[in-house]
């Protein structure tokens, strides 16, 4: 008989795994992580499985978005395009905040929510998870509405 997984057994599963990585990559690259530890961690494939790129440009944001990643094509592992505001190529001591929140999304595709992001951008950085999403907001909260066209 075959055994079917409960979707809360997956996402307790991937909660675990989560914690487990960014814990991994906290005792690797931390405990802290500034541009230059984002660069090694982005260029390791044990933390970020595709090819990452940073690339402060608004022009693929939606407005008000601080950053998202951008498959460089049809397969994952030709890659991604983190496009971050450029407002945030002045702040690069906080850009690892930001990238973090989109690495998860990279690593673990739809199946990853906006807690899980916290919950591992928190870890990495040794923060509260409060204390991570008020970082966050205060960094999205720097970007002006940028009015639809």
């Amino acid at each position: 008989m075959a055994r079917h997984f409960k979707v809360d057994e997956a996402r307790q599963c991937l909660t675990a795994n989560l914690a487990a990585k960014a814990a991994e990559v906290r005792h690797k690259y931390g405990p802290d992580i500034g541009w230059n530890e984002l660069q090694k961690l982005l260029q390791d494939r044990e933390f970020a499985p595709f090819p990452c790129e940073i690339r402060f440009d608004a022009e693929p944001l939606l407005p008000g978005e601080f950053g998202h990643p951008v498959p460089n094509g049809p397969n994952r592992e030709q890659g991604f395009i983190i496009y971050l505001h450029p407002l945030y190529a002045t702040q690069l001591p906080r850009v690892p905040y930001l990238v973090l929140h989109q690495l998860v999304l990279i690593n673990y595709g739809d199946s990853a929510t906006a807690d899980d992001a916290e919950t591992f951008g928190s870890l990495v950085l040794g923060l509260s998870k409060q204390a991570y999403y008020e970082a966050l907001c205060e960094l999205s909260g720097q970007i002006d509405g940028d009015e639809l066209v």
